[in-house]
């Protein structure tokens, strides 16, 4: 069998596993005939920076759309900056930003050799670009323990996408604290990534609602609450958080007021939800 041939239908199969199950970030699955291991790995910057030189070719798996592209790194120190190998990839990728360049992180599996790597991505073009493939510039994509360029920090939006390509997001909201789960709200409102935003709220299979109302906020700024005195909650199942936000809403402009985010659990060893119904009221 031309070992291309068989190497684009294993990605055909991968993609149409990964739209058909829920759970298939954490899947693992293997063919005795080819030597790839459908698992996903979260595999720290200091092995990814070695394993992916510059100039290496590679392919990246969008999670949501199950499309797929080839890009090639180019430069990046603490994260890569790569670009898509040829026209018809900047097509696929632009495709996936609903033909639209956007800084909106997304989630993705990076394919190497036999490897497939959770990782983030945003999809704007930015900085220099060197192959003729109708990209002007280039784009960043993290792994974890990456960090930006600018700020040399560890970018959250970037971390929650590469908790989420490898299916362990929901785990790791199980240990967070409600100020930090107010934040991962904010994020999803900004990402416009409805399943994040679901996972923060209580009765996420009646959503519909709040998302809606989400849709039309185009940018929610959260007040940093880092240096507030945090109340120890593990003794409690509400939690009242009041905090100073600013709201963009299309049509509407800004406004500013101080909404009480009521954090509640079921029990105390089960995790945190925002109530939906006290947000949406705060909110519409």
């Amino acid at each position: 069998m031309n070992s291309k041939k068989s190497y684009k239908g294993f990605i055909a199969i991968f993609i149409s596993v990964l739209m058909l199950s829920h759970s298939v970030y954490a899947n693992e699955w293997e063919d005795e005939e080819v030597p790839i291991n459908f698992k996903t790995e979260i595999l720290p910057w200091e092995i990814v920076n070695d394993t992916i030189p510059n100039k290496t070719t590679f392919t990246i798996i969008d999670i949501e759309t199950g499309l797929s592209f080839k890009v090639q790194r180019r430069a990046g120190s603490h994260h890569i900056d790569a670009q898509p190998l040829t026209k018809a990839d900047t097509r696929i990728m632009k495709k996936i930003y609903h033909n639209q360049w956007s800084w909106k992180r997304r989630a993705i599996i990076v394919l190497i050799n036999n490897q497939m790597i959770a990782a983030s991505m945003n999809g704007m073009p930015h900085g220099a670009g060197s192959l003729q493939n109708g990209f002007p510039g280039h784009f960043c994509i993290h792994f974890y323990g990456s960090l930006t360029h600018r700020l040399k920090n560890e970018d959250s939006a970037h971390k929650l996408m590469i908790l989420k390509a490898a299916g362990k997001l929901d785990e790791y909201l199980g240990t967070i604290s409600p100020y930090e789960l107010i934040h991962i709200f904010t994020i999803a409102i900004n990402q416009g990534d409805q399943k994040l935003l679901s996972m923060t709220l209580s009765n996420p299979d009646h959503s519909n609602r709040f998302n809606k109302l989400a849709e039309n906020i185009t940018y929610f700024w959260v007040r940093d609450f880092s240096g507030y005195p945090i109340e120890d909650a593990n003794g409690f199942i509400l939690v009242d958080v009041p905090i100073q936000v600013k709201i963009y809403k299309e049509r509407k402009g800004s406004e500013s007021k101080i909404i009480h985010f009521m954090i509640r659990r079921e029990s105390l060893t089960d995790r945190w939800f925002i109530d939906q119904d006290a947000i949406y009221e705060a909110l519409k």
